[in-house]
């Protein structure tokens, strides 16, 4: 494949490309020594022992911390993701409706909290929760995290929506309601399910957020898994081995729901693929199959035939 010129840049000459080599074996170097020196320092404060990772072999270290956390982290995604998408999928539709008013009070929830912080959002509801003895006392602090997840998610998510339904042709709208089909049902069977997966990986995304922002509930007690991570940390005097284990469980979560979410797409881009080629086919087998038809000569101007 030849090399072509893009806006961004122009395809490097000879001497370009034996400058970029240099540029990166220099780079490569530098990164070498960096890491090499954090290794010696780190070995030289004792923190690679085997004796720093031997509490993650225990059975009982993954019991007693690491699991329950990894549960409390898991448990309030879930809930949250689950009612964020209930939330942005209202609030976009809101966003989107023909009563002026309406689409006032949406638009004012979604712009107050996506610019109100994660944290603040959830400090605010525990303090609320305890002060009026909303929740139970031993479901404060999960309550606080899943309202500050739902909230700022739900109302991210209802601008996701609303930019995918923005984005589709205007044609289709107008062909519903020249079928006679309401405002209501252009939207939820028509437009809705078309941005949905065409939005799908941006709503996986916004998962993987919630997921990793609900660490935040550490700041109000919340039993998750860097809470937890710390815990371990502070017991067997281990805090590089045990940050660098609940590290490895988060990206595999999320390397797990980035999985998920290439192979939804995957599908669903098969899945449109395959009924838009069986027209295709059928149209064309339609166009060769119909015979031509012949159209009679005329006669030449003045070849002098004449009608009997």
């Amino acid at each position: 494949m030849s090399a072509q010129a893009t806006v961004l840049y122009d395809i490097p000459g000879p001497k370009g490309r034996r400058n970029n080599l240099i540029y990166t074996a220099i780079t490569a170097v530098i990164a070498a020594g960096i890491i090499g020196w954090v290794l010696w320092t780190l070995g030289a404060n004792g923190q690679l022992t085997a004796e720093k990772w031997d509490p993650f072999v225990d059975p009982l270290t993954w019991k007693t911390y690491l699991l329950p956390g990894l549960w409390g982290t898991l448990k309030s995604a879930f809930v949250s993701i689950l009612l964020a998408l209930i939330l942005g999928v209202l609030l976009g539709l809101g966003r989107l409706s023909e009563k002026s008013w309406l689409r006032w009070i949406c638009a004012v929830i979604v712009e107050f909290f996506r610019a109100i912080p994660v944290l603040l959002l959830m400090i605010f509801a525990y303090q609320l929760f305890a002060i009026y003895n909303m929740v139970p006392p031993q479901q404060l602090a999960f309550s606080a995290v899943v309202f500050g997840l739902t909230m700022y998610n739900g109302s991210v998510i209802a601008e996701i929506l609303r930019s995918g339904i923005k984005s589709l042709p205007k044609g289709q709208t107008e062909a519903a309601r020249a079928l006679g089909m309401s405002h209501r049902q252009t939207m939820w069977t028509i437009l809705l399910p078309q941005a949905v997966a065409s939005m799908l990986p941006a709503l996986i995304a916004q998962m993987v957020i919630a997921l990793k922002d609900s660490a935040l509930g550490y700041q109000i007690g919340y039993v998750e898994v860097v809470r937890s991570g710390i815990q371990s940390a502070s017991v067997n005097q281990n805090f590089l081995a045990s940050l660098a284990v609940v590290a490895i469980i988060m990206i595999l979560i999320n390397w797990g729901l980035t999985s998920l979410a290439q192979t939804i797409e995957k599908r669903l881009r098969s899945g449109r693929e395959k009924k838009s080629t069986p027209v295709a086919e059928t149209t064309e087998d339609t166009t060769e199959d119909q015979p031509v038809a012949e159209v009679p000569a005329q006669p030449a101007p003045g070849s002098g035939e004449t009608k009997s």
